[in-house]
């Protein structure tokens, strides 16, 4: 046997099982179910209203900070600070959707939040 045999058929036995080409011929699907499952969803796309769902659902808990740096990346703007929460809190406002975030960065927790641009919550809240 020639050794250039042998490589061509270790290269074609390579060929068959890096490509999804046995999947296709058996069931059409399975292919087509391999490449969506590779397209994860990200922080993108998650409804706006879904978003805001979440967040206060996890209000007040280590690493909602982190939630909403993901899902608000680059939106946020700083529009006051007050005491509250391990000291001070810090009001994000997002534009694109009308809320605003009182955010400790001392544990990392979205400590409130309520729609429209707020300049101040209410003590109780932000405690």
């Amino acid at each position: 046997m020639k050794l250039t045999s042998v490589l061509a058929g270790f290269a074609l036995v390579g060929l068959v099982t890096v490509t999804d080409v046995p999947l296709r011929i058996i069931n059409p699907q399975l292919g087509q179910a391999s490449a969506q499952e590779m397209q994860m969803k990200g922080p993108t796309d998650i409804p706006i209203q879904k978003k805001i769902e979440l967040i206060t659902a996890h209000k007040g808990q280590l690493g909602g900070g982190d939630e909403l740096r993901r899902y608000f990346f680059g939106d946020l703007l700083p529009v006051a600070v007050q005491p509250g929460g391990a000291g001070m809190v810090v009001l994000l406002y997002n534009k694109a959707n009308d809320y605003t975030f009182a955010y400790c960065a001392t544990y990392d927790v979205v400590v409130a939040l309520r729609k429209g641009k707020v300049t101040k919550f209410e003590p109780s809240e932000v405690k």
